[in-house]
């Protein structure tokens, strides 16, 4: 029999500190990031953070928050595999992006240096071939039996768990929105690389979907129907995933015609680099000498 959505709701307070830990550690380093670190290596009249990337991190910190914190994380690992879905969908399709895209560049920089792991190792991890492999093997690694019902189980596992589930979406989502524009590909190519990231997914989706028994054995005897519990996450990462991922191709792509149109009302051409990365656009557009006015 379900669990009144009441009782689940009333679920009594369970406090969290890692994930107080974690937060406020994040806080702490971009903070010191920004005053002290920043104000050294920013040239003179450049801003150090611009307030869109303060509100991607601040959108950031809120995602994580939400995600791992009480109610959604012990719902998430005592009650129902669908809010377990939520979860990881929620850090790993929302919260990483959104933490590369409050990331500055010269921050970026300083944390890949030239060294040869941070520097030619995590370039390599970013690269699309290489990280888009590993963020869907670690997606379908975390749908595996045994890996769900051991993190059930194992607090410190789930808590692992998720770091290698953020640490695979911020090497996938690099390429889409990192902050070094040399490590992004064109926004046709992020397109076609989303829709490949859409694709896998929909494997263990249909698994949780059609399967006619309980597949996690850690969610089974809790007062729900596990199995339409698991029917409803492969739902929400078959369908939810899958159309946010979609909205995303379809931004880029009016954005890639946007970009086009103004280079062209320009009158400049641009190499389909130059003309996908909106720095280059911008600056190109400023160069460009004023269209002259037509008279009637």
């Amino acid at each position: 029999m379900p669990v009144p959505a009441l009782e689940v709701l009333s679920m009594p307070w369970a406090p969290h500190p890692e994930v107080w830990v974690l937060l406020g550690g994040l806080v702490a380093l971009a903070t010191y990031a920004v005053r002290v670190i920043g104000p050294k290596v920013v040239p003179a009249g450049e801003p150090v953070v611009t307030g869109r990337q303060k509100r991607w991190f601040v959108a950031g910190l809120v995602t994580l928050w939400v995600a791992s914190d009480w109610p959604v994380h012990d719902i998430a690992e005592g009650r129902f595999y669908s809010v377990h879905m939520v979860q990881h969908t929620l850090l790993t399709l929302a919260a990483a992006p959104m933490f590369l895209l409050a990331t500055p560049p010269w921050l970026a920089r300083l944390v890949v240096g030239d060294g040869w792991f941070a520097g030619r190792a995590l370039r390599f991890l970013c690269r699309p071939v290489v990280a888009g492999p590993i963020f869907n093997f670690v997606v379908i690694f975390l749908h595996w039996q045994n890996t769900v019902n051991a993190s059930v189980a194992n607090p410190a596992l789930h808590y692992g768990l998720h770091v290698l589930a953020v640490a695979a979406a911020l090497l996938m989502w690099t390429a889409v929105c990192g902050p070094l524009p040399e490590l992004r590909m064109s926004i046709p190519g992020q397109m076609v690389y989303l829709f490949l990231m859409s694709i896998v997914p929909t494997v263990p989706a249909a698994w949780l979907t059609f399967a006619d028994g309980v597949v996690y054995r850690a969610y089974a005897g809790l007062g729900v129907d596990a199995v339409q519990d698991q029917q409803i996450a492969g739902l929400v990462m078959k369908l939810g995933a899958g159309f946010y991922l979609w909205g995303i191709i379809i931004f880029l792509f009016f954005r890639w015609a946007n970009r086009h149109m103004a280079v062209e009302k320009a009158g400049r051409t641009l190499t389909e680099r130059e003309v996908l990365t909106w720095e280059s656009v911008e600056a190109e557009l400023a160069a460009a000498p004023p269209a002259p006015r037509e008279h009637i």
